[in-house]
């Protein structure tokens, strides 16, 4: 069985710094792609960004390109997300999302992802 465990969110202000972390056990983590999705109130998930299994590719919606990282480390078979320049809409619940096989076609996509998180909290106050 997969388990993802997330951590690190928290409350921060406008211009600060967060780093979540996803640890992964159950699965080989190498073989498994990794994403970030994150939910605001009254709204929908989104894909906030994806990394590859060597982790040579990475994928950002606009909207945190240049001020979000994702990176993993497959000795410890943790995926991170290191967020900066935290805006207020960047308040969401944050979920750590794997899967073995999606495609560059719906890494956006919830839907296909099948494993998740339990979501980490990220308050970004003004």
């Amino acid at each position: 069985q997969v388990q993802l465990v997330e951590s690190g969110g928290g409350l921060v202000q406008v211009g600060g710094s967060l780093r979540l972390s996803c640890v992964v056990s159950g699965r080989t983590f190498s073989g498994l792609i990794m994403g970030w999705f994150r939910q605001a109130p009254g709204k929908d998930h989104e894909f906030v960004a994806a990394i590859s299994r060597s982790g040579s590719t990475t994928r950002y919606v606009d909207s945190v390109k240049g001020r979000f990282t994702i990176s993993r480390d497959n000795t410890k078979n943790t995926v991170s997300l290191q967020m900066s320049s935290l805006k207020p809409e960047d308040t969401a619940v944050y979920y750590c999302a794997a899967d073995q096989r999606i495609t560059s076609a719906t890494i956006a996509t919830m839907r296909p992802w099948e494993y998740w998180g339990q979501g980490t909290q990220v308050t970004v106050s003004s």
